[in-house]
């Protein structure tokens, strides 16, 4: 036999029946399933960083990297959840006023984040691209975006193992996450970087990567400028060949279609298998908390 009290029954009832009513009131007027955030309309316009529907993001500082490319510092509100090193994030951000949203790698070590509260995002203008060019074009310090969690699987290997990562342009922007982490835990198997660009301009955090190169033993850097010369240079099996104990390695894969196709055969040719090989491709996931749609550019 039950011997709650009766009262203290109708009460759990009421209490449910209030949080429902408001989880459904919620819902009705922003169409979010997080009931709070029918106030982010009144709550943007008093603090962007006190919206519920995503985690606001504060730009902190805005870095030239190369000519067509940035580096963006951002400070997410405290509630975001931090990442892997080599892990994507979707961002959200209003254009026209029009809400869209675009996968990007995050390019800086999970230190930053625990250390300093800020995360970075490295972004190449595209030539047509929507979102990318407007936020070379209007993101400044102060201004504040929404921010999805990270995800992929896009990680270090662990335990330790040799690794070999091919990377073309704006492609090493998860590969400077991981070998920043790398260094900071010295990671103690042999690392390869091949690193492939147009022209020695181009090079994204050319600085960072021969600073990680110069105090971390274990790193080998590679950096090959494509088009310097009237006969492009691009990944060949003697590359490959250079890399010592290649059989051994997991292979990293980030950059333009053309060159991970042409890694691909020719690793398959030096009888590297399938599963030791990780690429990643930047796609949004299906499913966002404010509920935009993806397009293309």
């Amino acid at each position: 036999m039950s011997t709650k009290d009766p009262m203290e029954t109708m009460t759990m009832l009421s209490s449910n029946t209030r949080t429902k009513a408001l989880h459904w009131l919620g819902k009705q007027l922003s169409n979010q399933s997080n009931p709070t955030s029918w106030l982010d309309p009144l709550l943007s316009e008093i603090n962007p960083m006190w919206v519920q529907a995503y985690t606001p993001a504060r730009v902190q500082q805005v870095i030239h990297e190369t000519e067509d490319t940035k580096t963006f510092v951002l400070k997410p509100a405290g509630r975001w959840q931090g990442f892997q090193a080599g892990q994507h994030v979707n961002i959200c951000t209003e254009v026209d006023g029009v809400r869209r949203t675009r996968t990007f790698s995050l390019s800086s070590s999970p230190r930053l984040w625990k250390a300093q509260g800020q995360i970075t995002l490295t972004i190449k203008r595209l030539p047509g691209g929507l979102v990318t060019n407007w936020m070379h074009d209007h993101l400044e310090p102060g201004d504040v975006i929404g921010l999805g969690e990270a995800f992929g699987d896009f990680l270090i290997p662990d335990p330790a193992r040799p690794v070999l990562y091919i990377a073309g342009g704006s492609g090493i922007t998860p590969v400077l996450s991981q070998l920043e982490t790398m260094a900071a835990r010295d990671y103690n198997a042999p690392v390869t970087l091949l690193y492939f660009v147009r022209t020695e301009n181009d090079v994204i955090a050319g600085e960072k990567l021969r600073a990680l190169a110069a105090r971390y033993p274990a790193l080998t850097l590679k950096i090959v400028a494509t088009n310097e010369s009237p006969d492009p240079r691009f990944l060949t099996g003697s590359d490959l060949d250079d890399v010592p104990g290649l059989k051994a390695r997991q292979v990293f894969l980030c950059g333009p279609k053309g060159l991970m196709d042409l890694a691909n055969d020719l690793l398959a040719q030096r009888g590297i298998r399938e599963d030791q090989i990780h690429s990643t491709f930047l796609r949004p996931r299906p499913r966002l908390a404010w509920k935009a749609t993806p397009v293309a550019t």
